[in-house]
C-alpha cells in the first residue's frame, strides 16, 4: 500500500496538473501568476519559470480591457466565476498550436473560477483548445448552406427554382412596400414548346430549356435580379427597382435575345425559330400589392401575348 505523504501528494498533483489537456493559470489577488501548467508552455512560448510571479496582464498586455480582464477582476473582487463568451473574440490569449510560433491562434474556451486558500483569494483560469470543434461546426454550417442553396436551384437549367422564386418575390414585394419602391415581374413562356418536344424529342427539349434559361439569366445583370424556372417551359424574372415601362423594354430585350439565338423550331410551330411570349406586371400600392395578385396579372398578360400571336410582350393593367 502506497503511503501518501505531503511531499508525494504535492509531486503527484504537479504531475497530474501538467498532464491536463488544457491551459491552467492561477493568479493571486494582485493578478500575479502563481501557477502555470505544462500545457501553456509550448502554446505560449513561455516556460513557467519566465512568468512566475509576474502580473498576468504584463505577460499578456493585449488582454487589458478585454472580457478576460473583466472576468478575472470580477472573480477576485466579487467571487463571480463562469465561462467567457466567445462572441467578440474566439482567440483572446495569444496561443498557437504546440511548437508553432507564427501559425494561427487556436480557438479557445476560457473559464474563470475564484477560490480561497485561507484568507487569500485566487483565480483559476482554464483555457481549452476548441479549434477542432469550431472547424467541425464551420463544416456543418457550410454543408447546411450548400444544401439550402441546392434546394433553391433548378436541377435541369441551373437557375433558381420555383421555391426560390416564391421566397424572392415575397421578399422583394415587402421591400417595395416598405420603401415605396418599384418592382416588376415577368412571366415567360417558350412558344409552341410541345411541338418542339414532339419533333426533336425530350432530350433536345431539355437542352432547349437550359439554353433559354441561361440566355434569360445572362440578360439579368443586377445582383438583385432573379431568373427562375417557374414550371415546365415557363420562366420568371423578378426585377426590383424597375418601373413598368423599363420592365417592358427589358422584356423585349430578353425576347429579342432568345430569338437571335436562331434555335430551329418544329415545322408545325408558329415561328421558324424558338421564341418567347412574355407577360409583365408591376407593383402598385393600391392594386398589385400581393404576390398572388402580381403573378395572376403577369399570367393574364402572358395569355394575351399568346393569344395576340406569340413572340411578343404584353403589359398587365396596374388596377386589376
Amino acid at each position: 500500500m502506497i503511503h501518501f505523504d505531503t511531499d508525494f501528494a504535492s509531486a503527484l498533483s504537479a504531475r497530474a496538473l501538467n498532464l491536463v489537456n488544457s491551459g491552467i493559470v492561477v493568479v493571486d489577488a494582485g493578478l500575479r501568476i502563481v501557477l502555470w501548467n505544462g500545457w501553456m508552455t509550448p502554446r505560449s512560448g513561455r516556460a513557467a519559470a519566465r512568468v512566475q510571479e509576474r502580473p498576468l496582464f504584463e505577460v499578456f498586455p493585449e488582454l487589458r480591457g478585454s472580457r478576460v480582464e473583466a472576468a478575472v477582476l470580477a472573480a477576485l473582487t466579487e467571487g463571480h466565476g463562469g465561462t467567457i463568451p466567445a462572441a467578440d473574440n474566439r482567440c483572446p490569449f495569444p496561443l498557437r498550436e504546440a511548437g508553432s510560433f507564427d501559425g494561427p491562434r487556436i480557438d479557445q474556451a476560457v473559464t474563470v473560477t475564484p477560490f480561497k486558500e485561507g484568507i487569500d483569494r485566487f483565480c483559476l483560469i482554464e483555457i481549452r483548445d476548441v479549434s477542432n470543434t469550431v472547424e467541425r461546426e464551420k463544416r456543418l454550417l457550410d454543408h447546411a448552406e450548400t444544401l439550402r442553396a441546392r434546394s433553391y436551384v433548378d436541377g435541369l437549367t441551373g437557375i433558381a427554382n420555383r421555391r426560390y422564386f416564391d421566397v424572392a418575390l415575397e421578399r422583394e414585394l415587402r421591400r417595395a412596400q416598405r420603401l415605396d419602391g418599384q418592382l416588376s415581374l415577368l412571366l415567360i413562356d417558350i412558344d409552341s414548346f410541345k411541338p418542339y418536344n414532339d419533333h426533336f424529342g425530350h432530350q433536345q427539349g431539355d437542352a432547349c430549356l437550359t439554353t433559354v434559361a441561361q440566355a434569360l439569366a445572362a440578360k439579368l445583370k443586377r445582383p438583385a435580379d432573379v431568373a427562375a424556372r417557374y414550371g415546365g417551359e415557363e420562366f420568371a424574372a423578378i426585377l426590383p427597382d424597375t418601373p413598368r415601362e423599363q420592365a417592358e423594354r427589358h422584356a423585349n430585350a430578353i425576347r429579342e435575345h432568345v430569338m437571335a439565338l436562331a434555335l430551329a423550331h418544329a415545322p408545325s410551330a408558329h415561328w421558324p425559330v424558338v421564341t418567347l411570349s412574355i407577360g409583365v406586371a408591376s407593383y402598385a400600392r393600391d392594386g398589385l400589392n400581393e404576390p398572388a395578385a402580381l403573378i395572376a396579372a403577369a399570367d393574364k398578360a402572358l395569355y394575351a401575348a399568346k393569344k395576340g400571336g406569340r413572340n411578343r410582350v404584353e403589359l398587365a393593367r396596374n388596377d386589376v
